[in-house]
């Protein structure tokens, strides 16, 4: 029995070496296939990190995001409505950019002869001079005082009830916030119809006509006349500064004869020279929505005659009354759509360095008088500021003084007389 397990032992011992081996052998294997492997799924993973790396750069050029985190890129996107965010590719970082600002160069007139806020309008009701084939009617809103037309039924059609007699030259304002769904945006039709037909969903109304459209990418124009076929239609569009969502935007459309020129976010966005067939008397407007879930809110609406001369009222008859000096609500600082005017204004004193001027701010009746009053004096001031600052003009030549609502050009009975008297005069000393 003994020599039994002597000779187990010998074996066992004989066999050892050579099962170690064998084991070393096949550990070594698969430590070496596990280092493989972990070595492949490394070089997989880095590569799915470059191609990751270069997709994401590839994807900041296109959007022109910067490589900060996603915080920071928003902070660097918010812009005022007179910025624009210019993005430089890296392998050009340091050449030059190129910047361009258009600013405003209309002039509103001397006269108005249209404005409408729906003030005389309870709020609820479909407003008194207006008419639709689909429904509407007066609200308030959060972003902004006074009353505001909301156009809420989708494919219909709005028109103001009365006729104008549209001067060829006239500017047309108003502010909007698109509601609902605006990519495929809203129409303002001008339009000749000899008919004074009061409402009208034709899709070309009157005889001739200009439809102007807005979304939130897009202005698009296209000038009519119905006795001719699609050959005839004049058509114009443009990217610039499209409206804003949720936003109050201040429209300006501007016609001189054949011309349209239109402003929006302190910049021209639009300017056809042939946009209106000749011979073309407007005498009608509207809004539609011809898309789904189009509702926007409409307020201020104003038209004036356009372009009056400045240098020869203010020289000759030496005083000149302009609706072309903007301000917000009970605010005294001079909004960026009084470029235009301002700058006649600048443009005439230098022309004629001995010309002294006093500046008189006006309000109309809606308020407190005292506080009107200060208001008026306020504005008056902030122009001389904006002469002076910004254009370079000799404050000791410039007076201001403010009225508030004791001088009226009108009764203050109707939303109309009151736009009238609220205005800035120039008064040659």
């Amino acid at each position: 029995m003994k020599k039994q397990w002597i000779m187990y032992a010998v074996c066992l011992c004989a066999i050892a070496p050579l099962h170690a081996q064998s084991w070393i052998e096949n550990m070594g294997n698969r430590v070496k296939d596990k280092a493989v492997e972990k070595v492949e799924e490394r070089i997989e993973n880095k590569a799915g990190e470059a191609v990751d790396k270069g997709l994401d750069e590839i994807e900041n050029t296109v959007t022109g995001k910067s490589k900060s985190t996603d915080e920071e890129a928003s902070d660097e996107e918010t812009t005022t409505p007179a910025q624009t965010k210019k993005t430089t590719p890296p392998a050009q970082a340091n050449a030059p950019v190129l910047m361009s600002n258009t600013k405003y160069d209309f002039v509103p007139g001397d006269k108005i002869l249209y404005f409408e806020d729906f003030a005389q309008d309870a709020v609820g009701d479909f407003p008194a001079l207006w008419t639709t084939n689909g429904g509407g009617e007066v609200k308030t809103v959060n972003l902004a005082s006074g009353n505001w037309f909301h156009m809420n039924k989708e494919d219909a059609v709005y028109c103001y009830t009365k006729s104008i007699a549209f001067p060829q030259n006239f500017i047309m304002e108003f502010d909007v916030i698109p509601d609902g769904n605006f990519s495929n945006g809203y129409t303002i039709t001008f339009y000749e119809d000899p008919d004074n037909v009061e409402l009208t969903d034709d899709l070309y109304p009157g005889t001739k006509g200009l439809h102007i459209s807005f979304d939130e990418g897009t202005w698009y124009t296209k000038g009519y006349h119905n006795e001719m076929d699609a050959g005839g239609w004049i058509e114009g569009s443009s990217t610039t500064k499209p409206v804003v969502y949720g936003q109050v935007n201040h429209v300006i459309i501007w016609v001189q004869n054949r011309r349209l020129r239109m402003y929006h976010q302190g910049a021209k966005v639009l300017d056809m020279p042939t946009n209106i067939h000749a011979g073309t008397k407007f005498n009608r407007f509207r809004f539609s929505g011809w898309s789904t879930y189009s509702t926007p809110y409409v307020s201020n609406l104003k038209i004036t005659t356009a372009t009056p001369d400045m240098r020869s009222k203010l020289l000759t008859e030496g005083k000149l009354v302009t609706y072309g000096i903007y301000f917000d609500v009970n605010k005294d600082v001079v909004k960026a759509e009084s470029f235009g005017t301002i700058s006649e204004i600048a443009q005439t004193l230098k022309e004629n360095p001995t010309v002294r001027i006093k500046i008189i701010g006006h309000t109309d009746s809606d308020g407190d008088d005292a506080k009107n009053l200060d208001l008026s004096k306020r504005r008056a001031l902030s122009v001389k500021n904006t002469l002076v600052n910004q254009f370079g003009i000799d404050a000791s030549r410039i007076q201001t003084d403010g009225k508030g609502e004791t001088e009226p050009l009108a009764p203050n009975t109707t939303s109309e007389s009151k736009a009238k008297n609220r205005r800035v005069e120039f008064i040659k000393l």
